[in-house]
């Protein structure tokens, strides 16, 4: 490996390119098979991995290399892109015992606290649903607040709509009030969003999310406060100084983003119809050239998570409807220092 990585820098002094040290491809191992579209991950402080199924609603939990079930929520509506959807451990896991969820009822999508093994207490509800761009993601960032992505609930309106919670990036406290400091006096952290998919930070504090395009280009996006993403006038860039362009853009065949993960000061960005990782360098102003990992080895990648032990987790989303899984899918995977 490391004579690999010094001739390509060799390689890139002699033809004057600049070298952006990226990961090989690590060794994986699949820790947990035979799930039920495995969405929202999350480590408890013990180590215990907790996810939740889409089409199950149940919160399951992996340890010891066995999955059990700690739970099914009451309520959800598993159609279309619809059903259990994010998860994020609380911060104060070893004292509260509580994760949030993001899930579809029959009516709209929602977010909760659950005590684990307790009934879910809701704390944001009337999120638009619809069978497709029902967002989902929840992520707790390093201020300590709570951020959820949603989708435009195949209204491409509502993006632009401030009143509307769907098409945007919300920011709350944990009991699901507006966060201080929010832009717009409501839940509503940045708008003009078609489907956002992923969240994470940086080491330096720099929101990323990864967003869903329409039929032309996917989209790494940096995220700030009052920023207006463009859609539905914008897919991908179009360098109108009302909205905010992205750092990134893919087409839709070899991304179609999910989850995404800040690891080893890399951006790990799942891609669904792409089956690959997207590695993509973070930078002191942005990001740097990207790069596929795992491309057709596992399918359509879900979620990707940094795990307490060092590594890099991702599941598989296989039995979602669009994929083609084989007799071990759903998986959850291990990538050994990728």
């Amino acid at each position: 490996m490391k004579l690999r990585t010094s001739l390509v820098m060799a390689a890139a002094a002699i033809t004057g390119l600049t070298f952006s040290a990226v990961p090989a491809q690590a060794a994986t191992t699949v820790v947990a098979s035979q799930l039920a579209v495995p969405w929202g991950l999350g480590f408890l402080p013990d180590g215990t991995a907790v996810f939740t199924e889409r089409n199950t609603a149940k919160i399951r939990q992996l340890r010891g290399g066995v999955v059990s079930d700690v739970q099914t929520v009451p309520g959800v509506s598993a159609q279309g892109e619809g059903g259990l959807l994010g998860l994020a451990v609380s911060p104060q896991f070893a004292q509260d015992q509580t994760v949030f969820i993001y899930y579809t009822t029959a009516s709209d999508n929602r977010i909760a606290r659950v005590v684990l093994g307790q009934a879910p207490q809701p704390i944001v509800t009337g999120i638009p649903k619809a069978n497709i761009h029902n967002g989902g993601r929840l992520a707790f960032g390093p201020d300590g607040l709570l951020y959820a992505g949603t989708g435009d609930a195949a209204n491409s309106a509502n993006s632009q709509n401030q009143a509307s919670l769907a098409g945007k990036i919300l920011r709350m406290t944990p009991d699901g009030r507006p966060a201080p400091g929010n832009p717009f006096n409501s839940l509503v952290y940045s708008l003009g969003h078609r489907n956002v998919q992923g969240l994470t930070w940086s080491a330096d504090g720099r929101l990323f999310s990864a967003e869903l395009g329409q039929n032309t280009w996917d989209e790494l996006n940096q995220i700030t406060s009052g920023g207006n993403y463009g859609w539905p006038t914008c897919e991908g860039r179009c360098n109108n100084p009302s909205y905010v362009d992205p750092l990134q853009v893919w087409s839709t065949a070899q991304a179609s983003p999910s989850g995404i993960a800040f690891y080893n000061n890399n951006l790990y960005m799942a891609g669904l119809r792409g089956q690959r990782m997207w590695v993509i360098p973070v930078t002191g102003t942005g990001v740097g050239t990207p790069r596929a990992l795992y491309q057709n080895q596992f399918g359509r990648l879900r979620t990707p998570v940094a795990g307490p032990d060092g590594n890099l987790y991702f599941t598989t989303s296989n039995r979602d409807g669009r994929g083609s899984p084989v007799a071990a899918d759903d998986r959850i995977v291990r990538s050994d220092g990728a």
